[in-house]
């Protein structure tokens, strides 16, 4: 469904954060793009998404393809219009608006029914229901990133790019919201490409995963294989012999290792 290929990205024409990325996203799947911070995922994103000028940064080269067609360039609402919407940070909601008043303006493409699926989402996450009238400046971390999913499920997205859901929540609700975007993978016939830092809990729902160093893609494979990869799990699972958590550890280590092995 998307496929980006030997992706180049400078920023200020200068700076080059992503070079020769190439992934995929098939049909109905879930995807793991995983890396520290400044690995490159981001920089990805947004250049799938369509936000690379808000940053000063341009695609040097490469394709970026959705259903067989390019989307390499285009702006923000266009690529939302094709299909591929992208779940922003949850501090990124209206805050002064209640939760419902938040999904009522969120855009709507392929004119799908607002209430019914505002209803509809509603009943997967329970909790805004019980909130719907409630400020949203008020809400939780996790109740702020459930509205966001929401919000962007009302686009009627055939890709869903959620960047770092599991950001500054406790492991008991990042592994509630994992567990809901594989409800929501079945409920809206949806990919999921998904952005983490959290390697094990994004491998523990994701059919594939790849793995970004200093803007480079340097393992891939299904999720077995990379929680199975002695690298995977003494840089990113915690786990394995001489494991280091440390996401500063893994960047002072990451030229010594054999990643192509």
């Amino acid at each position: 469904m998307l496929e980006v290929e030997n992706l180049e990205v400078a920023y200020s024409r200068v700076i080059v954060a992503v070079q020769g990325v190439s992934l995929k996203v098939p049909e109905h799947s879930i995807v793991a793009l995983l890396g520290t911070n400044g690995a490159g995922k981001s920089t990805t994103v947004r250049a799938i998404s369509g936000f690379l000028p808000v940053d000063d940064a341009d695609i040097r080269k490469g394709a970026i393809r959705f259903a067989g067609q390019s989307i390499r360039g285009l702006a923000p609402y266009d690529v939302a219009r094709r299909g591929v919407v992208l779940v922003p940070e949850r501090r990124k909601i209206f805050e002064t608006l209640t939760v419902e008043e938040n999904l009522r303006i969120a855009p709507r493409v392929g004119g799908s029914s607002a209430a019914g699926t505002i209803e509809r989402l509603f009943g997967i996450f329970p909790v805004l229901a019980e909130r719907r009238k409630q400020i949203s400046g008020y809400l939780s971390g996790g109740e702020r990133q459930m509205l966001a999913i929401s919000q962007a499920l009302l686009c009627n997205p055939k890709l869903l790019i959620v960047d770092e859901l599991s950001l500054g929540l406790a492991p008991r609700l990042v592994k509630e919201l994992m567990a809901r975007l594989q409800e929501l993978r079945e409920t809206f016939k949806l990919s999921i490409l998904l952005i983490e830092q959290d390697a094990r809990s994004a491998l523990a729902i994701a059919d594939y995963g790849y793995i970004l160093e200093g803007g480079r893609v340097v393992y891939e494979g299904t999720a077995e294989k990379l929680r199975g990869h002695g690298d995977v799990q003494e840089f990113y699972l915690g786990s394995g012999d001489g494991a280091r958590t440390s996401y500063r550890d893994v960047k002072q280590y990451r030229r010594s290792r054999r990643w192509w092995g």
